[in-house]
């Protein structure tokens, strides 16, 4: 079987069109690839972004909520540097609602109240920024894990409070945020100090408390974590 010169035109144009075809259709894929890959970056970057403003903002403001109510139940002393700094970055929300949660047995229930909801309010927001399913969402799960979060943070400020008293004992004495220190520590520092006497002029119940609420946060606290991740 012959094959004319036109055959073998209309065959080689045949073939340089499926080899431009082919070659466009790669070059789409490896277009949309990066596309996705610029997708997923970008989508990572304002994830990470969004982390770091809920653990910036969200979360410390937690705290102070929470710092403010342990400060209330211990009738520490506000006219100072930090009672003031609490008290005005958190009125706007606590004298709110105040008028519709009042105090009980001497708590502040809605300074409390409010650092649970911000708490819990932070924790669902890390959850979805962390691509969390809210399909049928645990709640139970996330109101625990929230009361434990408190109560670990809780931890964390009395040993902010102890570490910054140490310190301030050292370089200070006489600071102005001295007695609400004291009234916060007090409590917890008296019965070590009963059965731990100083060793020279060095008193060693601060540290010790620091490691006892260290052990406290490595075992039953980690526990108490893990069970309430595990509702969710």
């Amino acid at each position: 079987m012959r094959i004319n010169g036109h055959d073998k035109y209309a065959t080689s144009k045949s073939e340089t069109s499926d080899v431009r075809s082919l070659t466009s259709i790669l070059s789409r894929m490896r277009e949309r690839k990066q596309a996705n890959r610029y997708a997923s970056l970008t989508s990572t970057m304002l994830n990470e972004a969004l982390l770091f403003l809920l653990d910036a903002l969200l979360q410390p403001f937690a705290a102070l909520l929470l710092l403010r109510f342990h400060l209330q139940w211990l009738r520490a002393p506000m006219r100072n540097p930090l009672g003031e700094f609490i008290m005005t970055l958190t009125n706007f929300l606590v004298l709110r609602a105040r008028r519709f949660i009042p105090a009980a047995w001497g708590f502040d229930v809605a300074s409390l109240l409010l650092a649970f909801a911000v708490e819990a309010i932070y924790l669902t927001a890390t959850l979805w920024a962390q691509g969390f399913p809210f399909i049928g969402f645990p709640w139970l799960g996330l109101l625990v894990w929230t009361a434990v979060k408190l109560i670990k943070l809780s931890v964390y400020l009395l040993m902010g409070a102890l570490v910054t008293q140490a310190i301030l004992s050292w370089v200070n004495p006489h600071s102005p945020i001295e007695g609400l220190l004291n009234v916060v520590t007090y409590p917890f520092l008296a019965p070590l100090r009963r059965r731990i006497p100083p060793l020279g002029n060095i008193d060693l119940t601060v540290l010790v408390l620091i490691i006892v609420c260290q052990l406290i946060l490595i075992v039953p606290m980690g526990w108490l974590e893990s069970m309430a991740v595990r509702l969710l």
